[in-house]
């Protein structure tokens, strides 16, 4: 049974009386202090919305449960790489961890000075996005290989630049979440085995343009229970004695990424108290090293501070089986398709709340049956044309969208207080067809 009570996210989407309605108990779901309905009106559906004033509040409490240590959040930029809201983080103070020279790119055009803060991680480094990384001077490179650390060491030479760096570690913990976002078992492409790490940061000692200033680890997304966290910084810490005995300089620890969010009720008050639980988890086995602890959040800042925005087409019924049939696709959101992902999806206009509810199938339009964000949900009934807003999309939304079918990509925009901004337009054939050639 679903809850039949509105799910909001506060500060940013919240129901408020809309006094201009008939009847008057009807609400309307706002982001910050704009009704989602203007927006759709001004901008079309589908439409990624997103909330300023959500995305401060998540870094800020954030970056209070880390007070306690010397720190530096580093954005994960492939959650959403929007460049307004790198912007935006930048001048909260945030680094950036990326994965690819396109995303450092983006980091420089949104923040010029953001280049020192920057961590550059990924299996698969080329070697002109190793370049474009060493003349941006960028603060560590997360090395995961042998054959990776040559390469580093190559480019470093060629260009006569110091290359900082940190070998990733696997330190073969059981993230328990699900198998595509999981990273830090032997099974995984991810890392080097915790063993073979102290070899190769003693092959580095013989290129005088690498330098070893830390150890990295990241074991997975959408964790909820940091015990995981918590034993991978233990075996980290050991590590970290090792290689100080060892000679090695280590002054950073980066502890990655992967704090979950509730995709489904997201308590008031809830966030604050999981990020301290988290702190505590990374903070206590390093705490007597006196490193800086480097932090890779994406989700849990940018994830419940955004909405995709939708309109009902057509209802449908198939012997029974009920359909809504909305205007945004699998190419618009991909994580029920590819993940089994669960988002809450609520009406943009709110009736009583003894509405009458039902079962239903929310699909798009696009030619798979896979195209899906909700199966047998129980939801409110629900017209042709009404606005419905599927929450918590802010990451891994619009950074995985495609064009497939030949479906232009949605717009995006930002909310701060009462200011709208587009900062995507909305694309067209046109865009889609401009680099094609017959």
């Amino acid at each position: 049974m679903s809850d039949p009570r509105p799910q909001e996210r506060p500060p940013a989407f919240t129901y408020r009386r809309n006094e201009r309605s008939r009847p008057a108990s009807q609400r309307e779901l706002l982001v910050d202090e704009v009704p989602l309905a203007s927006l759709a009106g001004r901008y079309g559906t589908p439409l990624y919305v997103y909330s300023a004033t959500a995305i401060r509040e998540r870094y800020q409490q954030f970056d209070q449960a880390f007070a306690g240590c010397q720190h530096a959040i580093c954005y994960s930029v492939k959650a959403n790489s929007n460049l307004s809201l790198l912007k935006l983080l930048a001048s909260l103070g945030a680094g950036f961890d990326i994965v690819s020279g396109g995303e450092l790119q983006r980091v420089l055009h949104a923040s010029r000075k953001s280049s020192s803060r920057v961590v550059f991680s990924g299996v698969g480094k080329l070697p002109g996005e190793i370049d474009l990384a060493l003349g941006s001077g960028i603060l560590l490179f997360n090395v995961e290989s042998t054959s990776e650390l040559q390469l580093l060491s190559a480019r470093a030479t060629h260009l006569r630049k110091t290359a900082h760096f940190a070998i990733r570690v696997n330190p073969d913990v059981d993230a328990r979440t699900h198998p595509y976002i999981s990273t830090g078992l032997h099974q995984h492409k991810f890392g080097v085995p915790m063993g073979e790490a102290p070899e190769l940061y003693r092959q580095a000692t013989s290129s005088r343009h690498l330098k070893a200033t830390g150890v990295s680890v990241h074991i997975g997304s959408q964790i909820v229970d940091v015990g995981p966290f918590r034993e991978a910084m233990q075996r980290l810490a050991v590590l970290v004695c090792a290689l100080r005995h060892d000679g090695r300089d280590i002054r950073y620890v980066d502890a990655g990424g992967g704090l979950g969010i509730s995709y489904a009720r997201n308590p008031r008050g809830n966030f604050p108290a999981l990020a301290k639980s988290y702190a505590a988890a990374i903070v206590g086995p390093l705490q007597r090293l006196g490193v800086h602890v480097l932090l890779e959040p994406g989700r849990s800042i940018i994830g419940p501070a955004g909405v995709l925005l939708t309109r009902i087409m057509f209802r449908k019924q198939n012997d029974g089986k009920q359909f809504l049939i909305v205007d945004a696709a699998m190419n618009d959101l991909i994580r029920p398709s590819l993940y089994g992902a669960h988002h809450e999806i609520v009406p943009v206009t709110l009736g009583s709340a003894s509405a009458a509810l039902h079962k239903v199938d929310v699909v798009g339009p696009v030619c798979e049956s896979g195209d899906f964000f909700a199966r047998n949900r129980e939801m409110a009934v629900a017209q042709e044309g009404d606005l419905l807003a599927i929450l918590d999309a802010g990451a891994y939304g619009m950074s995985l969208a495609s064009n497939y079918n030949t479906r232009p990509r949605a717009a995006e925009v930002l909310v701060d207080g009462k200011r709208v901004k587009v900062i995507r337009k909305r694309e067209t054939i046109r865009d889609l067809l401009a680099n094609e050639r017959i």
